[in-house]
């Protein structure tokens, strides 16, 4: 066991396309709160270790939303993949303004390490996806060290940075819909605002548009956008990227998806391309 986190606590099991979907809750080094994740373990990990999917969850929601609308779980369980989805923020701490907006504090963490009081104590949920929650999961569960990462929205923005920013550590990556551009948005605005400071030169580090300049790892990024999404335009910015991935020669599969909004049934739509596209990055095809 990792001196990292306490062992994970068993809260809720369902047995599902002959796996099993649990929920468990630990005590978080990296948040210094109690922490909750989700995680899928196909029937095939009853008999040897399988790799694992992240999924990285949008602004309002919890590890609940992917396991309960994706309806990611029966391919899943045909490919032998794990899937881990951890919540989108800290609970509990009660920082003042932390539950005033749906966009800011509770459920939406952004996926960085934030340096401002008084978030840079709880709202690292960078080092807790990236570092802290798979080591957990690698020592408790049956699950190799092969990582892949996707997600939705806020969740999609930190699929590809944490991809971008840790170049060997996920075999690949996707995103739905992400908040491609932060650093020119208003949700990525207020969120990096709040949590990182006024200077905006220290925002590019959690920017994806900025990170693919100068990535080493040229990981083929595969991006599902709804062109009915009412977020398109001003908070998503697939464009940026796309003029970001030409620039630097990075590789980009950009699907835009006539009619599709943001909900989760656009996700349900297309989930299962992201997870063949893991699975054969993931040596499962």
């Amino acid at each position: 066991m990792s001196e990292l986190s306490t062992a994970p606590e068993l809260i809720a099991s369902n047995k599902c396309f002959g796996g099993w979907l649990k929920r468990y809750k630990h005590q978080s080094a990296s948040t210094g709160t109690e922490m909750v994740f989700a995680i899928y373990l196909p029937p095939q990990a009853q008999s040897k270790p399988v790799p694992v999917l992240y999924w990285l969850s949008g602004l309002t929601c919890t590890d609940e939303n992917f396991t309960q609308k994706a309806g990611a779980q029966r391919l899943a369980a045909e490919l032998g993949m794990a899937i881990v989805c951890p919540d989108t923020s800290p609970r509990g701490t009660d920082h003042p303004g932390e539950h005033d907006s749906y966009d800011f504090g509770s459920a939406a963490g952004f996926y960085v390490n934030a340096t401002q009081a008084p978030w840079a104590e709880n709202y690292r949920m960078y080092d807790y996806v990236v570092d802290e929650l798979p080591t957990l999961i690698e020592e408790n569960f049956p699950v190799t060290d092969q990582r892949s990462i996707s997600g939705h929205s806020m969740g999609g923005h930190g699929a590809l940075i944490c991809a971008l920013k840790n170049p060997g550590r996920y075999q690949s990556v996707s995103a739905f819909a992400p908040i491609s551009n932060p650093i020119n948005c208003p949700w990525g605005e207020k969120a990096l605002g709040g949590y990182l400071g006024d200077d905006r030169e220290s925002w590019k580090a959690w920017d994806s548009c900025e990170l693919i300049a100068t990535a080493s790892e040229r990981l083929p990024l595969l991006v599902d956008q709804g062109e009915a999404d009412n977020f398109l335009s001003e908070q998503l910015k697939p464009e940026a990227l796309k003029q970001a991935c030409e620039a630097a020669g990075h590789p980009l599969e950009l699907r835009m998806q006539p009619g599709y909004d943001h909900s989760y049934f656009f996700i349900a739509t297309f989930i299962g391309d992201h997870l063949e596209h893991h699975a054969k990055a993931l040596g499962l095809k």
